[in-house]
């Protein structure tokens, strides 16, 4: 054989071979598709359709409560350097005046700076 597989994805072992058209990890049991991208992450969009990124800008469209607080995110309260994450609330983020909290892309709109 003179070409080399890759290692495992999830246990990054070298002990890695291939039935038919899966690649196999023997210590860890893991099963992948060498052609198989699994680390694209699916794109977030905010409320009008814009694609976001790690470092955007956006503003809240809707008053948002603030969970176990009598605060409130008001309407055109403008949030920068966002950090996108997985999960129900997909937006990461420290706003001002309450601190780090997380949101929900489908509440902002993308600010262009």
């Amino acid at each position: 054989m003179t070409n080399t597989l890759p290692p495992c994805p999830e246990c990054s072992s070298t002990f890695v071979y291939q039935v038919d058209a899966l690649l196999i990890c023997p210590e860890c049991g893991y099963e992948w598709v060498p052609d198989e991208r699994a680390d694209i992450a699916p794109e977030v969009r905010d409320s009008v359709g814009n694609v976001l990124v790690d470092g955007d800008t956006v503003t809240v469209i809707k008053d948002l409560k603030v969970k176990g607080s009598s605060s409130v995110v008001k309407v055109g309260t403008k949030v920068r350097g966002i950090r996108l994450v997985d999960g129900d609330h997909d937006i990461d983020c420290k706003v001002p005046g309450i601190g780090q909290m997380s949101l929900k892309s489908q509440y902002v709109k993308k600010v262009s700076d």
